[in-house]
């Protein structure tokens, strides 16, 4: 369930921030018609920061009705408080979702002990599939080899989505985890590589706007078909970098805006791409053919 190229889904908003459902169908309707494994409500990419939990429950609700089991849906739930996480994924377990994604805490850097602890106590409280996510670059804390595979053996977690773009990394966790512990790529950039090293697939950026073009890449990823793969994700490179040329998910939302799919919102604390980036960020969709 949790394989090949699953979205980070951005949050459509209109210009005065409130969410925009018309644009939210219109999204998942693109991501089913064109090849995404698996969606991932209210992550990073979502702005999961700033969403308010009845926005989050709205959204969720709302894609589980519209694909109907077609994809996977997988919430966004972490907190920097294990209190609050743990309310959290009491209460998202109780939606028709297939799997909750939970962020180490970020900003107050607890050790890896802490970290152990924190998600073996989500785990006590949920009753789906736990992902963890591991994203130093945003939290400013690195889950450690050792503590994935301590928690590989709690009961209730699945897997991680592991953002450290270093292969060594994503093979030392492939080898020394559960067979059925599933390892996900946190980076597009090194997504392909991230497959031939062992893992499953990605949570992806990049899908948002070439959702076609990843799934190829990592369905001939995972197929072992790496001259292939190498062929395909080429003309990505240039997005996989660009679509970070300000903080996530500032660039994405700004090219899905161009592409029509959805509006100029964002809210504060972030703000539109600044009009320097503009041009090499089109560039980059045309030389991957998002844009003619």
């Amino acid at each position: 369930m949790f394989s090949g190229s699953l979205v980070a889904i951005v949050t459509p908003m209109r210009a005065d921030g409130a969410l925009d459902f018309q644009a939210w169908a219109r999204l998942l309707d693109f991501h089913l018609a064109n090849g995404t494994d698996g969606i991932v409500v209210g992550g990073t990419t979502g702005e999961s920061a700033t969403l308010l939990d009845a926005e989050l429950r709205e959204l969720l609700l709302r894609a589980c009705e519209q694909l109907r089991g077609r994809l996977p849906v997988i919430a966004g739930g972490g907190t920097s408080s294990t209190a609050s996480t743990v309310e959290r994924v009491s209460w998202l377990c109780e939606l028709p979702i297939d799997g909750v994604l939970l962020v180490t805490p970020s900003y107050n850097r607890p050790p890896q002990e802490g970290l152990y602890r924190h998600f073996c106590a989500a785990a006590a409280a949920a009753r789906k599939p736990l992902l963890l996510y591991n994203v130093p670059a945003r939290t400013a804390v690195d889950m450690r080899p050792d503590t994935v595979v301590r928690l590989a053996g709690v009961r209730g977690i699945a897997g991680i989505k592991e953002a450290v773009p270093d292969i060594a990394r994503v093979r030392e966790l492939v080898a020394r985890v559960p067979q059925e512990f599933v390892v996900l790529s946190g980076d597009d950039a090194s997504a392909r590589a991230s497959v031939a090293a062992g893992a499953r697939g990605v949570i992806s950026v990049t899908a948002n706007v070439a959702p076609r073009a990843m799934s190829e890449v990592l369905s001939a990823a995972r197929r072992g078909d790496a001259a292939r793969a190498a062929g395909l994700d080429a003309p990505l490179a240039g997005l996989h970098r660009q679509l970070f040329v300000e903080a996530n998910p500032i660039p994405v939302k700004w090219l899905l805006g161009q592409l029509g799919l959805i509006g100029e919102g964002i809210r504060l604390p972030l703000t539109p791409l600044a009009a320097e980036h503009h041009g090499e960020l089109l560039a980059a969709a045309r030389s991957a053919g998002v844009l003619g």
